[in-house]
């Protein structure tokens, strides 16, 4: 077991970014035009990455498996973005957002990066106005902006429910206009497969033409890995159903520590599981708890006749109901953090208080809202003592033009009018916290190799707050990466184009044919998606929400048994010299079948309760989160050996200078 150095500068947390950009080495503008990154990812992370060193003068490839960087899973996040300007002057500053961040994640993030972040906060969003996207605006002019879970201040910045597309396509903007200037060249529908090293530098990548099947070698001085997260372990999630942890994976494979792996977040807000037919589960944004209230039925015999549909939410009276957060949470309400709110539906589903046929789902009511909206919209438009119709009609308005699209799409799929029932929702798999473990310059253990966004161990600690990821992508790539990657690159201006002809390139390239062939020679028992939904609900049933040491070892057994019967009985149809989703999905779960086990390996070693890693043996009588600061305030890497059971354990001490440990409370 080694102990990790993060480089975090030295010297006070407010100067610590500032210094070191001071001391970093630089790459001049005529000697970038000589350097090449690759790119993996273009989502939010990638795709600001991507353009900034391109409008740097790096010659810059990047590679995507969609058909276009617009189809990035980032267009998924709905809510906001985040960033300390304080335009609402509710005391908001970079210490309170850097604060929140720190505690949100349960104490187990890195001071230094979280202080970074929010302190280049501010700058994303003059970047992304810049560039056009359409942020709400109030009506003196400025920006507008709401509030998100567990934190007491509005610093959310939002374009209606479509934040991330808009954000997306402000970054998608910016790479159009380099792969113009011929300083990206864009490789769409193209997969990474392998990581290539040369003297233990990061020098290429091999990667698979989707349409064509072609194996192709891409060589550069830098790799940047921007792939996203790796929710889809569990089947069923919130992500796109094409999101994996490919890239990532075979990075780890090649000596990049994976890190806190066990850290994924249940989003509280989700559209509930109808059946076995799913494949994916669709988000309600958590901006909906901005004027959303969580309820069940207080009496069981309520929540038993809506169980067999005799009685509607409608026709509960509001004394008979459980406003369960507003209950246990009175500082914060509806708006604590996201695993906070997630235990405490599945605490009120498990003792019997469920609303739908399964009994996994709670209400999500507007009413209050609207009624509270159409009074002022009322009042403001001159009408006196108007009706509740009217009232209720005007709050409608007001409510459409604030989360209008996310009510059509509940609506879409539900086919229930929000405005007049209330939404149903429960807990699903959504973000993960845990990935590619970096230093403080975003490089992984790999030198060369970079990891950004959702792809790396991310400055979230053991729970995300809402409205950060997009703030850490876009941190990443625009205001970070391109600064310290020059670090590294300095040392290449006399390096010249790396090549693809070497004996490690061809090394590579046979392994992934390889692998490759051994897919797609199984005995054809099985499809892909079988192995895939038999791991989802191992992941679920014993690694989600709760999990305690049986279910984890018995998980940790089950996967390696699944991952043996995968290699062996797999179907994979088709040829693999051209177009085959059926592969691409099986070399995916192939992936999904280790990290699953590590998953599970580092849940079980993490004795404690913290953010989004609840062990059922570590709570306090209240069953809150119980954490162990003195034998597990640190994050957990993971060094490849094999197999997932043989993974040695690094760690990096987490040091707190200038914030005390507490026990997480929101009451």
């Amino acid at each position: 077991m080694g102990i990790l150095d993060s480089k975090v500068p030295s010297g006070p947390l407010a100067d610590k970014w500032t210094k070191h950009k001071n001391e970093i080495n630089l790459v001049n503008p005529a000697n970038k035009r000589n350097i090449d990154v690759i790119v993996v990812g273009t989502g939010l992370a990638g795709g600001s990455a991507a353009a900034t060193l391109a409008e740097l003068g790096y010659n810059v490839k990047t590679f995507c498996y969609q058909d276009s960087p617009r189809r990035a899973h980032s267009i998924a996040a709905q809510g906001g973005i985040n960033a300390a300007k304080n335009y609402q002057g509710d005391g908001d500053s970079n210490y309170r957002l850097f604060y929140d961040t720190i505690k949100g994640g349960d104490y187990r993030s890195r001071e230094g990066n979280v202080y970074r972040l929010a302190e280049v906060s501010s700058n994303i969003i003059d970047q992304c106005v810049a560039q056009g996207v359409p942020f709400a605006r109030e009506y003196g002019g400025l920006l507008d902006n709401r509030s998100f879970g567990g934190v007491l201040v509005s610093r959310t910045f939002y374009a209606k429910g479509q934040t991330g597309q808009q954000l997306l396509l402000g970054a998608y903007a910016a790479m159009n206009r380099q792969i113009n200037r011929g300083k990206i060249k864009a490789y769409n529908r193209h997969e990474m497969l392998d990581l290539v090293l040369v003297d233990g530098k990061a020098r290429g990548i091999i990667a698979r033409d989707l349409v064509s099947g072609e194996i192709q070698r891409h060589s550069a001085h830098a790799v940047v890995l921007a792939s996203g997260g790796y929710g889809n372990v569990f089947f069923l999630s919130t992500n796109a159903m094409g999101s994996n942890v490919m890239a990532a994976w075979r990075a780890h494979r090649r000596g990049a520590f994976f890190a806190n792996p066990c850290f994924t977040q249940i989003h509280p807000t989700c559209i509930p599981v109808s059946g076995d037919h799913q494949s994916k589960l669709t988000l309600m944004s958590e901006s909906l708890r901005n004027d959303g209230r969580i309820w069940v039925p207080a009496k069981m015999e309520d929540a038993i006749a809506i169980r067999e549909g005799k009685l509607k939410p409608t026709q509960i009276k509001e004394e008979d109901r459980d406003y369960y957060l507003e209950r246990r949470y009175p500082a914060f309400g509806n708006l604590v953090p996201r695993d906070v709110a997630s235990r405490a539906a599945k605490e009120r589903c498990d003792a019997g208080f469920g609303v739908n046929k399964t009994g996994e789902a709670v209400y999500l009511d507007f009413s209050a809202a609207i009624m509270r909206y159409g009074k002022e919209k009322a009042l403001t438009s001159g009408i006196k003592d108007p009706s509740d119709d009217t009232v209720r009609k005007l709050g409608e308005e007001v409510v459409e033009a604030k989360y209008g699209n996310l009510f059509q799409m509940y609506e879409k799929i539900v086919d229930e009018n929000p405005y007049k029932t209330p939404m149903m929702i429960y807990p699903a798999v959504h973000y993960t916290m845990g990935g590619l473990w970096v230093d403080y310059n975003l490089q992984t253990t790999i030198p060369g190799c970079y990891a950004a966004g959702e792809a790396n161990f991310s400055d979230h600690g053991a729970n995300r707050l809402g409205a950060s990821a997009l703030m850490q992508g876009l941190a990443d790539g625009y205001f970070v990466l391109p600064y310290t990657i020059g670090d590294y690159l300095s040392d290449d201006i006399r390096t010249g184009p790396i090549s693809t002809e070497s004996p490690e390139f061809e090394h590579a390239e046979k392994e992934v044919r390889e692998r490759i062939e051994k897919l797609m020679s199984g005995k054809g028992k099985n499809s892909v998606d079988y192995y895939h939904k038999k791991l989802g609900k191992i992941m679920w049933n014993k690694c989600g929400m709760a999990r305690n040491a049986e279910g984890l070892q018995e998980a940790i057994r089950e996967i390696s048994e699944l991952r043996k019967d995968f290699w062996e009985n797999v179907k994979v149809p088709g040829e693999s010299k051209s177009m085959n989703q059926e592969l691409e999905k099986a070399g995916r779960v192939a992936d999904f079948l280790e990290l699953g086990e590590l998953f599970a390996k580092d849940a079980l070693h993490r004795q404690e309760s913290c953010g989004g890693h609840f062990r059922e043996e570590y709570q306090t009588p209240e069953g809150e989160a119980l954490r162990d600061d003195e034998n597990f305030k640190y994050v957990a890497a993971w060094e490849y050996r094999g197999e997932p059971k043989d993974a040695e354990l690094h760690k990096e001490e987490l040091v707190y200078e200038n914030i005390e440990l507490k026990t997480r409370s929101y009451k």
